[in-house]
């Protein structure tokens, strides 16, 4: 969310708005009687393995037996298509036809990298406000109460009961470890995953990797601050106890400036790459804390300086594909959009994903990989959640969260259209 001329979040506003939390006995309610669609209900995450795949999506594979989509297009140990390594940039805060419509300040978003890639025109956040959105990407998580204003304080999910598809029920911050990421699931199979931020170092009095506020603490980065603009909150994985309670952490939730290092060889770059900018560079703040403009302009420059050090590194060039999205459109003002698409569920946890509607907006989405047609577009309706399906899929592992919906479109033929990468 954006900060308004006095420096007060919309998210803070919002999380004084008693009217926006789910109550105890609506909570009580959804576990007694597994109401708003949802199958069953049981004291224990219940397994997505098995869950059909929507036509004409890559079909997902186990580690051990690889499978095909009905197209024909090889799953293997490498993943769907070929791809062996992914790479996801999220943005901030942008409605489509802002970003992508005539007039837009991104023009090396629009200029370079649309007609070198794939876009992806009906892709769609999944809420209202940010972190929402992060969660979705990495767990399958649909909003709660907390998360919808940001967890301006770093509490506990109070976690009550599980419902399908792999839905917690609750409200709070800090999922136990029973709530499964994708990172957990990459390395469980053996593969590696790293999430990049932008500025985590830079506080010397704060943690250089994993930073996150003590448990029950007061986030402090929910404001930038000159010469610190990271986020928690843009920082999903620091969301899950199953990763700040493992050593991984600390070395897999690193800065953005170990990037360069670990793009420079094909060993040392992960399968799975998760980049999340500062304040100023992903677009959220106009203008920033540091005196740059921000907004897509900043945005902008940000991609122009990494986006052609990861279409150099030898693992994209191998077998990789970037992803560039945004967390959400606005959510107030004339571009405001609060739109869902993909048969988006509410969840068991608040009544409206996107608070003013039903989902997080229009955004849009760029796919580059040597397994995608450039300067092509893709009309099939995505969110978050197909993200998630489809990185899942490429990986071969079991769809986590709304990622497991049977009617979710995930990234199919229309989106990795040259298999071989020819």
């Amino acid at each position: 969310m954006k900060t308004n001329a006095s420096g007060v979040s919309s998210s803070d506003a919002r999380t004084r708005d008693s009217s926006r939390r789910a109550t105890g006995a609506r909570i009580l309610a959804l576990v007694a009687g597994c109401v708003i669609g949802f199958a069953a209900c049981s004291s224990a995450p219940a397994s997505n393995a098995g869950a059909p795949p929507p036509a004409g999506s890559l079909a997902p594979a186990t580690a051990a037996t690889p499978s095909s989509d009905p197209t024909g297009s090889a799953v293997g140990s490498r993943g769907a298509s070929g791809i062996g390594h992914v790479f996801i940039i999220n943005l901030e805060n942008e409605s489509y036809d802002v970003t992508f419509g005539p007039g837009s300040k991104a023009t090396y978003l629009n200029a370079t990298l649309v007609p070198q890639g794939k876009l992806l025109s009906q892709y769609h956040g999944i809420g209202h406000a940010s972190l929402d959105n992060y969660l979705a990407q990495i767990s399958g998580q649909a909003p709660n109460p907390a998360t919808q204003t940001d967890c301006a304080k770093y509490i506990e999910f109070a976690m009550t009961a599980t419902v399908a598809p792999g839905q917690a029920v609750g409200t709070g911050c800090v999922y136990p470890a029973s709530v499964k990421t994708i990172a957990d699931q990459l390395t469980e199979k053996g593969l590696r995953w790293k999430g990049y931020m932008e500025d985590m170092g830079n506080d010397p009095n704060a943690p250089t990797t994993c930073r996150h506020p003590a448990i029950g603490a007061r986030d402090s980065t929910l404001l930038a601050r000159s010469g610190d603009q990271y986020a928690t909150r843009h920082n999903p994985f620091v969301y899950f106890h199953s990763i700040i309670d493992s050593p991984a952490c600390a070395t897999n939730d690193v800065a953005l400036d170990a990037l360069p290092a670990d793009l420079a060889s094909l060993a040392a770059t992960p399968n799975y790459t998760y980049i999340t900018p500062s304040l100023c560079h992903d677009g959220h703040d106009t203008p920033c804390a540091n005196g740059e403009p921000g907004g897509l302009t900043s945005a902008d420059a940000f991609l122009a300086q990494w986006v052609p050090r990861i279409l150099a590194s030898p693992a994209y060039q191998q077998d990789g594909a970037l992803i560039v999205t945004f967390d959400e459109a606005d959510q107030l003002g004339p571009n405001a959009d609060s739109s869902a698409c993909c048969g988006e569920l509410t969840g068991p946890n608040t009544d409206k994903p996107g608070i003013n509607g039903p989902g997080g907006g229009r955004v849009g989405a760029v796919v580059l990989s040597r397994f995608t047609t450039p300067g092509t577009t893709s009309t099939t309706a995505y969110n978050h959640y197909s993200l998630l399906c489809s990185t899942e899929q490429i990986f071969a592992v079991d769809r986590l969260g709304m990622a497991a919906q049977s009617d979710l479109p995930c990234f199919g033929r229309d989106v990795f259209d040259r298999p071989q990468g020819a």
